[in-house]
């Protein structure tokens, strides 16, 4: 019985070490492949927002992480993607959450450029329902593309808004919340670039949070 025992046990350390270097192997195999390729999704992203041809610095790394509340919609370090040319500023692109989805939070990428124009915004996570508050989504609707131009100076401050409450921009058919929640959080992350401009391109030695 002992002996049996043994061979058991001896039989199921063999499987476990084999099962952890499988593991290891196939994690040494692939984290490379899976890096590059969320590396990729992100440029693509990015790339929505804004021309690979207008910066020439790596703007997946050139980054620095702020935490802003109040403006950024969240109390987690959100990140802030930095494009230059020839070592100048040329735009950013900042992670910005609209809290008051209708389902939740809603992630988005707002694009500025040196100027404080919109290069674009996209809504990269959200919970909206299927075939109202998903019209942000690009593949649904281009809604969300018509952010791109604008300003704290167009439209001006009381314009912010959906038109329903009196401002310029349109809602879903049967879906104002979601539409009021973007419109928001991309005008408040306007103000934090206007606000925040020449900390958000301190040189990369100086990155830091931002409150």
């Amino acid at each position: 019985m002992n002996t049996d025992m043994l061979k058991s046990a001896l039989l199921l350390a063999l499987f476990t070490l084999l099962g952890a270097s499988t593991l290891l192997w196939v994690h040494a195999n692939t984290s490379e492949r899976i890096a590059e390729n969320e590396r990729q999704l992100l440029l693509t992203r990015l790339g929505e927002i804004l021309p690979a041809d207008a910066y020439d610095n790596d703007l997946v790394t050139d980054t620095q992480t702020v935490t802003a509340p109040d403006r950024l919609g969240s109390s987690e370090p959100l990140t802030v993607y930095r494009a230059r040319r020839d070592g100048k500023p040329v735009a950013a692109i900042l992670t910005s959450v609209a809290p008051d989805g209708y389902n939740g939070d809603i992630r988005l990428l707002v694009g500025v450029d040196i100027n404080g124009k919109l290069t674009g915004v996209r809504a990269i996570r959200h919970h909206e329902t299927p075939g109202l508050g998903d019209n942000i989504e690009t593949g649904r609707s281009d809604w969300i593309r018509g952010f791109k131009g604008k300003s704290l100076r167009r439209p001006e401050a009381g314009q912010w808004a959906v038109k329903k409450d009196g401002g310029e921009f349109d809602s879903f058919t049967g879906a104002t919340i979601t539409p009021r929640a973007v419109v928001k959080a991309v005008h408040n992350t306007l103000l934090y670039y206007r606000d925040n401009r020449q900390q958000l391109f301190a040189p990369a030695a100086n990155n830091g949070n931002q409150s």
